[in-house]
């Protein structure tokens, strides 16, 4: 038994020392998430609607591909897009949100970084980072989004991501 539990805690020990190797980089990213709801310009679309309504709700699924912006005004620098999957899931409103943020701007250029989870609208959200791309592989951190815009027309959000990665160079 005590030799069970000493390899259970060894085996703890060194996964965690590799996750410090892995992930030896840290960065903060600050942007603001504009979202069109409707028009000629939308950046959501339903795919499937619920039954029995035509209303977002409990059982709908929608796929997006908004802005990533640097301020919060709609005319500010783009850095990327993010595009993925919205699911009406819960019967209370909530939202299951699976989304890449594609930078395509500046130092974060043609990386990714992989949100996923769960979305109650008009709130505060904090969502995991799961992964990434580029300059992001292995990334692993968080995300909290704060709204700072809601109308019927536009949704905007203003992100705070705080992610851990290694920074891979091609040899």
């Amino acid at each position: 038994m005590a030799s069970s539990l000493s390899q259970t805690v060894l085996f703890s020990v060194l996964v965690l020392l590799s996750l410090h190797q892995v992930c030896a980089k840290k960065a903060h990213l600050h942007f603001y998430f504009h979202e069109i709801l409707s028009g000629p310009d939308a950046t959501v679309m339903t795919v499937v609607k619920a039954p029995n309504t035509d209303s977002f709700t409990f059982g709908a699924i929608a796929v997006i591909d908004d802005m990533l912006r640097e301020g919060q005004d709609e005319n500010s620098t783009l850095i990327g897009r993010a595009q993925g999957l919205v699911g009406a899931v819960g019967m209370d409103g909530s939202l299951e949100t699976m989304l890449n943020f594609v930078f395509t701007e500046g130092k974060y250029n043609s990386s990714t970084l992989a949100i996923y989870g769960r979305l109650v609208q008009g709130e505060p959200v904090e969502r995991p980072v799961i992964g990434g791309t580029g300059m992001f592989r292995m990334a692993r951190g968080y995300s909290i989004a704060k709204p700072v815009l809601t109308s019927a027309t536009k949704l905007v959000y203003e992100f705070d991501v705080y992610i851990w990665y290694k920074e891979m160079k091609e040899t």
